[in-house]
């Protein structure tokens, strides 16, 4: 009888992770472009508690125009707290990245221009 390998890990902080589908059918994404054509907000999450909501749309273009790569277990690199910085003077990464429901609140950054943003969904949908 064959052996069975083990399930890939699910957590973000994973380096193994790869995109898919959650049990309750839901897309699981692995990058932040991903996140955005999914309509989740992102949310980095500190070891305090504190975590902030970013729209996904201008957090991607952020990344797209520093050229950063925006695999969300590298992007947890590019957060950093600030409550944490205001009280001990050095730059805290946060120890998770949430998907979540985009809500008013969240934090909002430029956008990218529209033509931009329907070439790169339509090369994701490709």
């Amino acid at each position: 009888m064959p052996v069975r390998s083990p399930r890939a890990p699910t957590s973000l902080d994973s380096p193994c992770d790869v995109g898919g589908w959650t049990k309750e059918g839901q897309p699981r994404a692995t990058h932040i472009f991903e996140a955005a054509a999914w309509f989740r907000a992102i949310k980095p999450v500190c070891r305090c508690g504190h975590s902030a909501t970013f729209n996904p749309y201008g957090i991607w273009w952020r990344f797209q125009c520093k050229m950063w790569d925006d695999d969300l277990t590298k992007a947890r690199q590019k957060f950093w707290c600030v409550r944490c910085g205001a009280r001990t003077g050095k730059r805290v990464r946060p120890v998770r990245i949430e998907l979540v429901d985009p809500g008013p609140d969240d934090i909002a950054l430029p956008m990218p221009d529209e033509r931009e943003w329907k070439r790169a969904l339509s090369r994701f949908r490709a």
